[in-house]
C-alpha cells in the first residue's frame, strides 16, 4: 500500500501537471471506485468545468482542491490509493491500462487515469457547501502528520506511555500519527535499534527519542528518494519509487542486515508482516 513517502510524491507530481487546467470530462469504467456521491454521473458532472488550484496530502489521503472558472472555491475531488492505486497523467491516445477505473479529460488530449489492479481504491467529488471530513469520514480519526509541529516527542511519549500494545501494531494506528505503514513502521524500528514486539509501556523515554527521530529522518529520505516501489507504486509519469533498493529490513527476509550481517528476520503481528535485526533491535 502506498504510504506517506509515496503519495507526497504523487502530489508533488499532479502539482506539476495538473493545475489551472478545466476537466473537461470523463469515464467511470468501475462504478464502486466513486465512494461518493452514490451516482457516477453526479460524480463528473461535479468535476465538469472545474480546475484544480492545487492538491494537498492529509496522511495517505490526497485532495484536490476545485475552482471554478471565475476561481473561486468549487469544492474537493478526493483520492485514496489504498493497496495498488495509481494516478498516471497521459495522453488520451495511450493504450489504455488493464485496470483502469476512472479517467479524468483535459485540454489538449491530457488525461488524469486512476489504475487500480486491486480495486480498492476510492475517489470522492466534495462539494463546495461541505468539508472534506463530513464525507471522507476517515480524515476525522487522523492523527498529526509525522513530519509537523503537531507531532512532538512530548506527545509521542504522552500517547505510548501505558499502552500494553506491541509498537509496530502502534506505529500502524492512524490515529497516532497519520500516513506511516508498514513498510516505514520497519524502518524506523530498525534504525531505533527496538525490536516491533517491544510494547510500548515498556520503551524508556530515550528510545521513544530515537523513534521519534528515525520516524522523521526515515519519511524524508523515502520522499527524497521518490518513494517506495515493490510492486505496484508508480508516480504520476510512471517512474518507480527509489527507496526499496537501500531498505534497512522491510522485504529482506533471509537476506543479511546491512549493518551487523545477520539474517534479517519475518515475523507475522496482527495479520501483517514485521521485518527485523535481532542482533541490532533489542
Amino acid at each position: 500500500m502506498p504510504e506517506l513517502p509515496e503519495v507526497e510524491t504523487v502530489r508533488r507530481g499532479l502539482n506539476l501537471t495538473t493545475l489551472s487546467q478545466p476537466i473537461v470530462g470523463g469515464d467511470v469504467l468501475l462504478e464502486r471506485t466513486i465512494a461518493y456521491p452514490s451516482f457516477t454521473t453526479d460524480f463528473l458532472d461535479g468535476l465538469r468545468g472545474r480546475a484544480i488550484a492545487q492538491w494537498q496530502r492529509r496522511g495517505k489521503y490526497l485532495l484536490a482542491e476545485l475552482v471554478d472558472a471565475t476561481h473561486q472555491p468549487a469544492g474537493y475531488l478526493g483520492v485514496h490509493l489504498r493497496m495498488t492505486g495509481q494516478l498516471r497523467w497521459l495522453s488520451q491516445d495511450d493504450p489504455l491500462q488493464k485496470h483502469c477505473r476512472v479517467r479524468l479529460f483535459f485540454p489538449e488530449n491530457r488525461e488524469l487515469r486512476f489504475v487500480d489492479q486491486r480495486t480498492f481504491g476510492q475517489m470522492w467529488w466534495v462539494p463546495s457547501d461541505r468539508p472534506p471530513a463530513s464525507i471522507m469520514t476517515g480524515l476525522q480519526a487522523l492523527g498529526p502528520e509525522p513530519l509537523s509541529d503537531d507531532f512532538s516527542v512530548d506527545y509521542f511519549a504522552k500517547w505510548l506511555r501505558d499502552r500494553q500494545r506491541p509498537i509496530k501494531n502502534a506505529l500502524l494506528d492512524q490515529s497516532l500519527v497519520a500516513g506511516i505503514g508498514n513498510i516505514y513502521a520497519d524502518e524506523a524500528l530498525f534504525l531505533s535499534g527496538i525490536r516491533p514486539q517491544t510494547l510500548c509501556a515498556r520503551l524508556k523515554s530515550r528510545q521513544i527519542q530515537r523513534l521519534y527521530e528515525a520516524i522523521r529522518d526515515v519519511l524524508q529520505t523515502a520522499i527524497a528518494a521518490n518513494g517506495t516501489t515493490f510492486s505496484d507504486f508508480r508516480d504520476v509519469q510512471g517512474t518507480n519509487g527509489n527507496y526499496g533498493g537501500v531498505a534497512w529490513v522491510y522485504n529482506r527476509d533471509g537476506e543479511p542486515c546491512r549493518v551487523c550481517s545477520a539474517p534479517i528476520l519475518r515475523l507475522k503481528m496482527a495479520g501483517r508482516s514485521a521485518h527485523y535485526c535481532q542482533a541490532c533491535q533489542r
